[in-house]
């Protein structure tokens, strides 16, 4: 029997409500109540042959009926049980009862005084909480600190400051971010086209995005022939730079190392006229305003797995011609001994690499040489790294 129940009555009200449906139309000013909720019930054979049944759902939905729902009844006339009525329809009559049905009343009154307040404050919010309203309900606590922060952008667009500057009581560093997400998608409907840096996006370019000083990215290096460094002695072992001032440097090399793995950052051995750079994953922005890298060879050694490669080719995405370095065929076999399983290797495709690399890279991610196969680059024997590097 699939009849409608009360309970399946009240998942149509919910599933409006879980789609925002029913505070887009308040926002909207559009009628949504009364309205008509569908419902599925007997057959004629059914009021025939199990005439009990029949009468024992009406009974439940009538239960309902004038508490929740009105019920809308239609009459009938059976060859064999004479005029009857029949419901064809529940009718919710109003926003206010169908809230309560579900539980909502608290969150429809909530939601009256947060539109409220951005109909006076933040008008052009108007589109973004009819599209969104769910997630301003998420955010109501904090909404009036989010309206003032963004009146406060308005008024000092693009400020150049740290967010920890912003001198507004409540909208600490912290608070902003905290709420980065909801604040872009606001602040980019609230401001003026010349007051956003579209070329920036996503969480962690929020600041830029918007005019903010960002921390600044540093980048951690060595010299690996440490004559011609230009640094007082020991210095050029260990260096960490501004991202800036990086951009500005002219070694004196030519050539430079990329590796994943602190310890082998630190253990690479002298090599004349070279640099060693630690790198940060999938970070590899922070090289792309150094526009000396891109007159240098540049060397990268990552794990020998999927991710490796990804890597990889993340990096020439910024610097094309990049080579890789103990991330080959002949590596991996002689270091079988030492493979690890990959916990969540990729499949997609990395356009950026090299023939080689993409027939190596085709076999890890289909598993052509075992289950998810992983050579860590610190599994790799230091003979056999010394080996390699002395080829270069």
């Amino acid at each position: 029997m699939n009849w409608t129940t009360p309970a399946d009555l009240r998942a149509q009200v919910q599933r409006l409500w879980d789609r925002g449906e029913v505070l887009a139309a308040v926002v909207r000013g559009e009628p949504l109540f009364p309205r008509r909720l569908p419902i599925r019930g007997p057959s004629a054979a059914d009021i025939s042959d199990r005439f009990e049944a029949v009468r024992q759902w009406i009974t439940v939905l009538r239960q309902g009926d004038g508490r929740h729902y009105r019920l809308a009844m239609r009459d009938i006339r059976h060859r064999l049980l004479g005029p009857n009525q029949l419901p064809e329809g529940v009718w919710l009559d109003s926003l206010d009862a169908a809230v309560a049905w579900i539980g909502k009343t608290r969150e429809l009154r909530r939601f009256g005084e947060l539109l409220a307040l951005t109909r006076e404050r933040q008008p052009r919010l108007m589109v973004w909480l009819a599209q969104k309203p769910l997630k301003a309900l998420e955010v109501a606590d904090a909404w009036p600190r989010l309206l003032d922060l963004l009146g406060w952008l308005q008024a000092h667009p693009r400020p150049g400051i740290y967010l920890r500057q912003v001198d507004m009581p409540g909208a600490h560093s912290k608070f902003i971010e905290q709420y980065r997400g909801v604040l872009s998608e606001l602040l980019d409907r609230a401001l003026p086209a010349e007051a956003i840096d579209t070329t920036c996006s996503g969480i962690s370019r929020f600041a830029a995005r918007y005019g903010f000083l960002d921390k600044p990215q540093r980048i951690r290096l060595r010299w690996l022939d440490t004559g011609v460094s230009g640094l007082p002695a020991g210095m050029a072992d260990d260096l960490t730079l501004r991202q800036d001032a990086f951009a500005r440097l002219n070694p004196a090399v030519r050539r430079v190392f990329i590796t994943e793995n602190e310890i082998n950052f630190l253990a690479l051995p002298p090599l004349p006229e070279s640099l060693a750079i630690f790198g940060a994953g999938y970070g590899f922005e922070v090289l792309e305003e150094a526009r000396w890298l891109r007159e240098l060879p540049v060397f990268y050694w990552g794990d020998i797995d999927t991710h490796g490669f990804a890597i990889l080719d993340q990096l020439r995405s910024y610097l094309p011609e990049v080579h890789s370095i103990l991330m080959d065929r002949a590596t991996l076999m002689a270091h079988a001994g030492l493979w690890l399983t990959e916990p969540n290797p990729l499949k997609r495709e990395l356009p950026r690499l090299n023939p080689e690399e993409a027939v190596l890279y085709d076999d890890l991610r289909d598993n052509r040489l075992g289950r998810s196969v992983r050579l860590e680059q610190e599994a790799i024997g230091f003979a056999w790294v010394r080996r390699a590097l002395s080829r270069w």
